[in-house]
């Protein structure tokens, strides 16, 4: 069945998912989030990128300030405003306010071609990485942009404990130490540990949040089931 996509609006809040065709491991190794991080700086940007990872010595101990030799390159003009991300390992989660008209279109473009290709190069395959369209969801109103938050930034539990929405978690604590680890979303830095502080826009969130403390509630919140998850997933991706 085809995915009914809105139509897409400039200063519009939209909350995106794209997932690899076929299941495929979108990330091997730890230069592979990199190389995504990366992409997400770099391809955000109107104007033809040439790409200077390249010149990045790209390795598991890479600091967490990478970005900032991004930052020295010429103004970029958005796309998108990047509010918050996640990477998991066969997919990812973007929040996103278009800017630019097509913006949000032409940064997924570049995203799939650039990503794709790095990919299929370091593997040695061919074809398309990602499913063909990618998933968009309008953020309506603050209550859902609340849950999308929450959401995106829960997202990597399920990797130490599948299905903790149904299941429910054990160890509250252990998953959300795990969160306050994970530095492949935007989470560490709404809690000021600065990870990759240049790729997101965070004033609009953390105000609509409540601000700093109250990410983390909102968040630690859900994981003890303190709030109804029933219409969890419906609010956040349908």
């Amino acid at each position: 069945m085809p995915i009914k996509r809105p139509h897409l609006v400039n200063r519009e809040i939209y909350h995106i998912v794209i997932r690899t065709i076929e299941g495929f491991k979108l990330f091997i190794d730890n230069k592979d989030y990199f190389r995504m991080i990366h992409d997400l700086f770099e391809f955000n940007d109107q104007n033809p990128v040439s790409s200077n990872y390249r010149h990045i010595s790209v390795n598991s101990n890479m600091p967490r300030s990478v970005l900032g030799i991004l930052n020295r390159r010429k103004k970029r003009e958005l796309l998108v405003e990047i509010l918050a991300f996640c990477l998991m390992p066969n997919h990812v989660h973007l929040l996103v306010r278009q800017i630019q008209d097509g913006g949000i279109s032409k940064f997924m473009r570049k995203i799939g071609a650039g990503y794709g290709n790095y990919y299929n190069k370091k593997y040695k395959r061919n074809g398309h990485l990602f499913q063909g369209r990618f998933r968009v969801v309008h953020v309506k109103n603050d209550k859902q942009l609340m849950t999308v938050f929450v959401y995106i930034h829960t997202n990597p539990v399920a990797i130490i404990v599948p299905n903790w929405k149904e299941k429910g978690i054990n160890n509250v604590e252990k998953a959300i130490q795990f969160l306050e680890n994970y530095r492949w979303s935007s989470y560490l830095d709404y809690l000021q540990k600065q990870n990759f502080p240049s790729l997101t826009s965070r004033g609009f969130l953390t105000e609509v949040m409540g601000g700093i403390e109250n990410c983390r509630k909102f968040v630690e919140d859900w994981l003890c089931f303190k709030k109804e998850l029933a219409d969890f997933d419906k609010i956040a991706i349908e």
